[in-house]
């Protein structure tokens, strides 16, 4: 009560509540905070409640009281002190009126000096409710102090340890209360003397609040006297001098300056050893004198410090604006008509920037003349190849894209750099720019990048702890104009037509805040970030860096909108089979693309590849297709397990005419020394078509495991091993297989595999059991390459070693060939193979102990995708027979291809598979240009995909043809068996789904 008695009709202006909560910095020592707020007149009546716990005022705080009750008993009491009538009925009206919360100006600029710190701050209250019912304070339950449940109540939604907290309170009682459970408490019996006192506890000052500063934090630290004496010599004058430090830019560190009656702000370079050319304060001061010059709203310089001596670093002195910041993009508690006023502000600012006259203004050799994207491209991915902590797949990505998309032409003028809404003050009162600041990475280039970087809010979520955004908001009811309107306002007022690749410029802007924020992030892991979010702001350039790499993917889909197609009827890009050629294609003609682009048609190819392409369709249409049956015949036949003759003529046929180890991937054979240095995405639509029959892919020495396993040899093999193993692969002499799969283990984790290898003197000693072995029962099969644990107790993934093992060594005994829903894939089988005591010298050992989940993963490269462009082929193939079939069968009175149904399943194939064939290129080509690491999603997802889609078209084939699709007559029977099994053999969905979900989860 002592709250409302001290003047005539129970005027407070000291505020309802008592106090404060704040939560200890990490830099600080001192504890979190409880404090009060209290009342000027306090003393008048401060033992009221004291002397009255059980009156009126206490019960209505409770909930005990109605309000009409409670004014009735309160009049009476207040009556029967005074010995007067006293009238009581507008106590609630005025207790609850503005003027009664007004607070107190010393406490108000004593809470924000507290909250500027980082301590998180709370009112502890008593509350009551009101006539209509409803509670006047946003509080819950019917405590009030000094029961000890309401302190905890607070301590518990604040986060905090009593320990840990200072209690702040005029009364005795409740004082005494927080100091029970262990607070520290203070006793308010004037303001100054308790905002003295907290001083002392807290170690920073409660006064002279200047906004968006806090304490200069340890590691910011600079030497105010030499500082003082060298402001002094420049003002010729003497005075006092305070030091704050703006927590609100993450770079070149910035503090507020008071000396005498002026306010100055410094800015200077971070301690430490920098970047080359960054945070040149430098340049700063001389952009802001000669922009100043030519009308640009920008501080006034005072003067510029090169003398490292005096406070570490360079720096310089401007004067200190007043204004407004905003640093919510959003503009809360702004009208729509304020909203949309600020933004033509700030727009019309830019535009004053970029107009500028570089001569006159003496800013001609303030940057280089063209090429201004490129050369910031480069810059950055320096910065940021200087500063990488870990890999950033879409910075990798990006990287390689930029240089392939360069504008073709640019403006140039002055840029800022980073302009954005919150480096802008506006006037206290007007829609009005009066200061634009942060000039650091000011320069002369391509003002575009300007405009797109200003842009950068619309596109992050408000949430966005480091600059929030504007995606998830409701621009129209905001009243803030999109950022399409905001860019045709940027245009009208330069008078310039509207840009076609913006989405290249949001690219490019994204593209720089990722590798700032991965500066920003590696200073803070060694101390010189300037801000105390650093830490956190920094690790967030991964975030960015997906958006960028977003806008690039959207960049890309308008080039390839904006291609040219040719005559009208011919359908771009389609895929289309033809109903007896097996497929034949109807792309639209294209030039052949860079190779830097996604190549989706193989008439994008270059033309070295489209020969090859035409070459292989047609020997398949000449040689393979119809020697199928005959090879189908002898898979079930007695004599299946002799490879047939024909087979070997096929082979030497291809590889005399230069069809011959196309697989091997460009980047693992430079030199063409061993196949046709193919790009992934090249050899992508060559494998489609192979795909589209079995017996293909041996054909032309591309069928697994041979090619994973030359993979292996040409990446990791010693020259010895290469002679010995990987030449005779690669002529199509011998054959082998791979072993890492074992029965008693769950092997979809490589790490769970339980054989063993063993060194005795110069030879290693192998033991285990091994399925699933495909290739192994070949008589061909020469080279098996065994996965076995080396050292049980090393690291997870450094326990595994791999060996090269002639299948003839004793001690190899193959069991048992394995089916595959009752095929047995002669004559290469899949075998289940014993390993006892198996022994092989020590040259045979591959990379070296430990290495083996190293070789595993990087066997599976290229090779991680030549499944899944296979089962495109399959059902290419499977949708042309299916066509084939439907055109040519009667039911029902009319052909099945008019049959809804039978349409309907046409339809969804061609859709599956185009959807598929997409991300399959997309997996290839992501692999071509950021590499395999980078591309690991995409693959991820097309290996869940692709055998997905060809069981479901291979399915609807089947049930078109009807039991003759079961048969040995067509390849679908095998199609969808070979489908099925890779969904397991090329890695359970399991596992590639969770891995998806857990690159999803931190993108």
């Amino acid at each position: 009560m002592s709250r409302f008695l001290g003047h005539p009709y129970w005027r407070n202006v000291g505020g309802y509540g008592e106090t404060l909560v704040t939560g200890r910095k990490p830099f600080m020592s001192p504890p979190q905070l409880l404090m009060l707020v209290p009342h000027p007149s306090a003393f008048l009546c401060v033992d009221w409640e004291v002397r009255h716990r059980d009156g009126p005022w206490l019960r209505y705080m409770r909930g005990e009281l109605q309000p009409a009750e409670f004014l009735h008993e309160f009049g009476k009491q207040c009556s029967e002190i005074a010995n007067s009538s006293v009238p009581v009925d507008s106590f609630l009206a005025d207790l609850t009126s503005v003027g009664m919360s007004e607070q107190l100006p010393v406490m108000t600029e004593a809470i924000k000096c507290i909250r500027a710190e980082g301590l998180k701050t709370a009112v502890l209250s008593n509350n009551f409710y009101l006539p209509s019912g409803e509670s006047f304070l946003p509080l819950t339950g019917r405590v009030c102090k000094p029961d000890l449940r309401i302190y905890k109540l607070c301590l518990e939604r604040l986060g905090v340890q009593a320990k840990e907290s200072i209690f702040l309170d005029d009364l005795g009682q409740n004082l005494k209360a927080a100091a029970q459970l262990g607070m520290k408490t203070l006793k308010v019996d004037d303001p100054d003397s308790a905002l003295q006192e907290l001083e002392s506890h807290l170690g920073f000052a409660l006064r002279s609040f200047v906004p968006y500063t806090c304490s200069v934090r340890s590691a910011m630290q600079i030497p105010t006297a030499p500082l003082q004496k060298y402001i002094e010599g420049i003002l010729r004058t003497p005075g006092p001098l305070v030091l704050r430090q703006f927590s609100h830019w993450q770079s070149n560190p910035t503090y507020y300056v008071r000396f005498g009656d002026r306010q100055f702000v410094l800015r200077k370079k971070p301690p430490g050893p920098l970047l080359p050319s960054a945070h040149a304060v430098e340049r700063e001061y001389r952009v802001l004198k000669a922009v100043a010059e030519a009308g640009v709203p920008v501080p006034k310089v005072l003067a510029l410090c090169e003398d490292s001596s005096i406070i570490g670093t360079p720096f310089y002195l401007m004067d200190y604006c007043t204004g407004r910041i905003f640093k919510d993009p959003s503009l809360p508690g702004l009208e729509p008509s304020q909203r949309t006023e600020i933004y033509t502000a700030m727009n019309r600012v830019l535009c004053k920037i970029h107009s500028v006259d570089i001569k006159a203004a003496g800013l001609e050799d303030y940057g280089k003349h063209g090429n201004y994207v490129q050369r910031q491209v480069q810059t950055w991915s320096k910065q940021y190849r200087a500063t990488e902590t870990h890999t950033i797949p879409a910075m990798e990505r990006l990287i390689a894209w930029f240089p392939s998309h360069l504008p073709a032409s640019e403006g140039l003028s002055v840029v800022h750099g980073d302009f954005r809404l919150d480096n802008l003050i506006f006037h206290p009162e007007k829609p009005e720019v009066v200061s634009v600041l942060d000039w650091e990475l000011s320069t002369l280039g391509n003002p575009l990048s300007d405009v797109a970087y200003n842009c950068l809010a619309y596109y992050l979520p408000s949430s966005f702890n480091i600059l929030k955004g504007l995606r998830d908001c409701d621009l129209s009811r905001l009243g803030i104009p999109t950022a399409e309107a905001y860019f045709q306002m940027y245009c009208k007022h330069m008078g310039t037509p509207a840009i076609e690749n913006w989405n290249f410029y949001m690219a490019f802007s994204f593209f720089r805040v990722a590798a700032i924020l991965q500066g920003v992030y590696k200073r803070s892991l060694t101390g010189q970030a300037s801000s105390a979010t650093a830490g956190s702001s920094g690790k967030q350039a991964e975030f960015i860096a997906d958006l960028a790499w977003d806008f690039a993917t959207k960049e890309g889909f308008r080039i390839f909108k904006g291609l040219p197609t040719p005559m009208a009827p011919t359908r771009a890009f389609g895929t289309w089979a033809g109903p007896r050629q097996f497929p034949r294609s109807s792309y639209s003609t294209l030039a052949p693309a860079s190779r830097f682009h996604l190549i989706i048609s193989p008439d994008g190819l270059p033309s070295c590849v489209q020969q090859l392409h035409h070459k292989v369709k047609k020997f398949m249409e000449a040689h393979i297709y119809p020697a199928e049956q005959l090879l189908r015949d002898h898979q079930a036949s007695s004599s299946r397990w002799t490879p047939h003759p024909l087979m070997e003529e096929l082979k030497e046929k291809a590889r005399s005419e230069g069809l011959w180890n196309l697989f091997l991937p460009l980047e693992s054979d430079p030199d063409m020394k061993y196949g046709a240095g193919l790009t992934n995405v090249e050899y992508s639509h060559l494998c489609e078509l192979m795909g589209t029959s079995l017996h293909a892919p041996e054909v032309f020495n591309c069928s697994a495991p041979d090619t994973g396993n030359m993979e292996v040899l040409l990446r990791y093999g010693t020259e010895a091993q290469k002679e010995r193993w990987l030449q005779p692969l690669l002529d199509g002499k011998i054959r082998s297989c791979f072993a890492m799969t074992e029965p008693q283990v769950a092997s979809s984790d490589a790490t769970n595999i339980e054989a063993s290898i063993v060194k005795e003197k110069d030879t290693y000693v192998l033991n285990g059991r091994k399925w699933w072995i495909s290739g192994s029962l070949d008589p061909r099969c020469q080279l098996c390459i065994f996965m076995g644990k080396t050292d049980p107790t090393a690291q997870r993934h450094k326990q595994q070693s791999m060996l090269l093992v002639p299948m003839d060594t004793p001690g190899i005994a193959i069991l048992r060939p394995l089916s595959v829903y009752g095929l047995d894939d002669a004559p290469a089988g899949h075998g289940e193979i014993a390993f006892d005591n198996v022994r092989v010298p020590q040259e045979n050992l591959l990379l070296g102990p430990g290495r083996g989940f190293e070789i595993a993963q990087g066997r599976l490269g290229p090779g991680r995708i030549h499944h899944c462009m296979r089962l495109i082929g399959f059902a290419e193939r499977a949708l042309a027979l299916m066509k084939e079939r439907v055109a040519s069968r009667v039911a029902f009175g009319k052909p099945l291809a008019e049959q809804g149904t039978i349409r309907a399943e046409i339809a969804e194939s061609r859709v599956e598979i185009e959807q598929a064939r997409l991300l399959v290129l997309k997996a290839a080509h992501l692999m071509d240009t950021v590499g395999n690491k980078e591309a690991a999603l995409e693959i991820a997802m097309i290996k869940v995909v692709a055998p997905r889609m060809a069981l479901r078209v291979v399915d609807r084939a089947i049930q078109a043809f009807g039991a003759a699709g079961l048969s040995n007559d067509q390849p679908l029977a095998q199609f969808f068996a070979w489908a099925r099994a890779l969904r397991l053999a090329d890695g359970p969905d399991e596992v590639h789904r969770a891995a998806i979900a857990k690159m999803e989860l931190k993108r």
